[in-house]
């Protein structure tokens, strides 16, 4: 797995430290929901069962650098 500067930035935040690499590794290989944004990021979500919680993971378009993740409390699903 590979991690922009900003990923790692944002990684450090109190509220996105708890964030686990598994989990992130989770949501890449078992996304419940893929979408391509417009400048070809790829945003993929899947729930963490331990935390009860949906995870967006953000990647580059290479689909496998990771650009962001975080707890997305505004996810509606399809």
């Amino acid at each position: 797995m590979e991690f922009t500067k900003y990923f790692d930035y944002m990684r450090s935040r109190p509220d996105r430290s708890q964030i686990r690499l598994e989990w992130i590794a989770q949501v890449m290989e078992n996304p419940e929901k893929v979408q391509v944004q417009i400048d070809g990021r790829i945003r993929m979500w899947g729930k963490i069962e331990e935390e009860g919680k949906i995870l967006r993971v953000i990647l580059l378009e290479d689909g496998k650098t990771v650009h962001n993740a975080f707890f997305d409390r505004g996810y509606k699903g399809d």
